[in-house]
């Protein structure tokens, strides 16, 4: 079967850096999947993207679709056949669904019964006839944001400017809100023109020639390249963040690194000002020396060669310094404001309507951070320090620059705070209470920065939940999703053995004497121990914990996020050992039988056997043992030393007994040896094999 290349360009006004990769992707998905459910075969794909344009390349793609061969079964010969020998409906209903005639059947036995059969056969259509459907692949395209515009219905990314769609030489005729697809591309906005794309495998080569590198990877490598030179020729280290990396990557389609310098005197704000004035703001990288300290310099990214470059630096050192000088002013202004000062204006703003100010909120965050502290048994003087933390936790939202940087929030309570003369331990608190910032953040370091980031989070989810800002599908904006998880990733770094259910017990009680919602404490446990079980599965999922296991760790209550993950660690370790196939039915076993249960008190006197009487001491060694030993890997030893016991038990012993009082006896011992395995985890939903 002879095979063309594939080309499908959408050229559209400059999209946001951020939609760029993904847009990419997602396109060359959907024609990958068009092209397979058309079974149409095809060879090696290549993506390409720039800020105007989203393109894909398919090599080799079939001139025709698969002929189909395929043998279908129809009813059974005594149905398709009357008694008369003729066809009945349902032969013929059967043959005309598959476009043959009764004439096209045969009869096939499989296992002892005859059916009819037919063979099907259909022509592959030609390729080209079928390409114009691109267009629904287009206009099925979803982006975080859309617009319209002029009088089209369509909602895209941005307004299509050209299409570009080839099938060897042909071109493939759609059209998208008046745009014809042809094979006329358009170069670099200043440096390149309209050019011919001729075949498809030239359309890279062409438009390199108008200054536009579409291969994004390519693009990429010649910016970490020329940074990398202007290291050497300066004896610069330059940082490279790989988010900002990518970000100006989509921002260019012709990539020019080119640097410049600010007012040395500008060094004297806090560094984190700085990178995040260059970053954030302007996108420039930001330029170290050998010795790790940040110099009056930067790099930034042109889009478009090196002519007139010096001009093009002194526009961006310009941009800069005025940012800068903001800056300065920014600091200088808030070095005059006192703490007290701006703890005051806390009470004007509004965290939200019906949970209150943020002085409310930083007042719940103290009563919050205090239980915490004693809780965990920390002495006076660290107490003392959370509560500081606590009360000074969002002081520095009202200052000049975190208004102005948002970012900085946190770093720059830390500096004013230090500034200020208050203690090294509370400033750092102020700052780690916020982590983690994201998903790949780090958690605090320090007992008061992670006891102030609990209950400053512990704060705004129950809060939230009280009030019904529940997360819904992809609709979180207050991200307590990511707080949830940063509650649960700290609680495990600081291998705090607190139970999620008692800090959960604590912000509830604060929350509901504030006033905040209608809903019963009880209630709202409940909505976020569910809540909260998603979040810790999430983390053991990343941990290639086994589903199973983790249902089975996760069952009833969450108790302490360590102790769960050492569980579920000591299960996954032991799952392809010898007998542990054996231990978790024995063990199960028990579980089962133990649900017929309505009382827990035992009698030992009422036991008949050996076996009873052995089991029953094996337990109440075992229970001994256990509640002296928090090692997940010792209690488990002490489950498995049951084993033997337990198949004794139950080869010799009749649990559900005639005699009512032996029944009940032998089902209240089976609970209490019940709660001791399920202390572990449900051994019920333990798959094994």
């Amino acid at each position: 079967m002879s095979k063309q290349d594939l080309l499908l360009e959408i050229g559209l006004e400059e999209l946001p850096a951020r939609f760029v990769t993904e847009s990419m992707k997602q396109l060359g998905r959907k024609i990958e999947s068009f092209l397979s459910d058309l079974k149409i075969p095809y060879g090696e794909v290549t993506l390409y993207s720039t800020p105007r344009r989203l393109a894909v390349l398919i090599q080799d793609v079939a001139e025709a679709q698969e002929d189909i061969h395929e043998e279908v079964k129809g009813p059974a010969k005594k149905v398709a056949l009357n008694e008369k020998g003729e066809w009945s409906k349902a032969a013929i209903g059967f043959t005309k669904g598959k476009g043959m005639t009764t004439e096209d059947i045969y009869f096939k036995e499989l296992k002892g019964v005859e059916y009819a059969f037919v063979n099907k056969f259909v022509k592959g259509q030609k390729t080209i006839d079928l390409l114009p459907q691109l267009k629904e692949i287009i206009t099925g395209m979803t982006f975080g944001k859309n617009m319209r515009w002029a009088n089209n219905n369509l909602k895209f990314v941005r307004p299509i400017k050209w299409l570009v769609a080839l099938f060897g030489g042909k071109i493939i005729p759609f059209s998208i809100t008046n745009v014809h697809t042809d094979r006329i591309s358009f170069g670099h906005r200043f440096l390149g023109e309209k050019v011919e794309i001729t075949s498809p495998t030239e359309y890279e080569s062409i438009l390199k020639a108008q200054y536009v590198i579409v291969n994004s990877e390519e693009r990429k490598q010649m910016i970490v390249k020329q940074l990398h030179d202007l290291e050497e020729k300066n004896q610069w280290a330059i940082p490279i963040d790989e988010d900002l990396l990518e970000e100006v990557n989509n921002l260019v389609e012709y990539p020019t690194a080119l640097s410049g310098h600010f007012n040395k005197q500008f060094l004297e704000l806090p560094e984190e000002v700085l990178i995040t004035s260059m970053k954030e703001h302007q996108r420039y990288f930001p330029v170290k020396n050998k010795e790790n300290r940040l110099l009056a310099n930067f790099v930034t990214v042109r889009n478009g060669n090196d002519y007139k470059i010096e001009t093009v630096a002194r526009g961006n050192e310009k941009v800069l310094s005025a940012r800068l000088a903001d800056a300065d002013f920014f600091f200088k202004e808030d070095q005059e404001t006192s703490i007290e000062s701006s703890l005051n204006k806390l009470s004007s703003i509004v965290y939200h309507e019906k949970i209150g100010t943020l002085s409310e909120k930083v007042n719940r965050i103290r009563r919050i951070a205090s239980e915490l502290g004693k809780l965990l048994h920390v002495d006076s003087s660290v107490q003392q320090k959370i509560d500081r933390a606590a009360e000074l936790s969002k002081f520095d939202l009202v200052t000049h620059m975190v208004y102005e940087f948002p970012e900085l929030q946190g770093v720059m309570g830390e500096k004013y705070a230090l500034q200020k003369g208050e203690d090294v331990e509370v400033a750092k608190a102020i700052n780690e209470h916020y982590q983690p910032r994201s998903a790949d953040d780090v958690t605090p370091s320090t007992t008061i920065g992670a006891v102030v980031s609990i209950a400053d989070k512990l704060d705004t989810i129950c809060s939230c939940f009280a009030i019904d800002i529940i997360p819904t599908g992809s609709q979180d904006p207050y991200a307590l999703r990511r707080q949830s998880t940063g509650i649960v990733q700290t609680m495990l770094d600081q291998k705090w053995e607190l139970t999620v259910e008692d800090i959960l017990k604590v912000a509830i009680t604060i929350v509901a004497e504030d006033q905040i919602g209608s809903k019963s404490n009880v209630e709202l446990l409940q909505e976020l121990v569910s809540f909260f079980k998603l979040r810790v599965k999430h983390i053991l999922q990343e941990k290639d914990v086994r589903y199973d296991m983790i249902d089975a760790v996760l069952d009833g209550e969450i108790g302490s996020v360590p102790s769960v993950l050492e569980k579920s660690t000591v299960l996954m370790n032991r799952k392809d050992k010898a007998h542990f196939k054996e231990t978790i039915e024995a063990l199960s076993r028990v579980i089962n039988i133990s649900k017929k249960a309505n009382v827990e008190t035992v009698n030992p006197d009422l036991f008949e056997n050996e076996y009873e009487h052995e089991l029953y001491r094996e337990y109440q060694q075992v229970e001994e043992k256990w509640n002296t030993s928090e090692n997940a890997e010792v209690q488990f030893e002490l489950l498995e030393s049951l084993k033997p016991a337990i198949n004794q038990y139950f080869d010799h012993t009749m649990v559900m007994a005639d005699n009512e009082s032996l029944k009940n006896n032998r089902l209240a011992f089976m609970l209490k040896l019940s709660k001791l395995v399920q202390a572990f985890a449900n051994m019920n939903a333990i798959i094994v094999k």
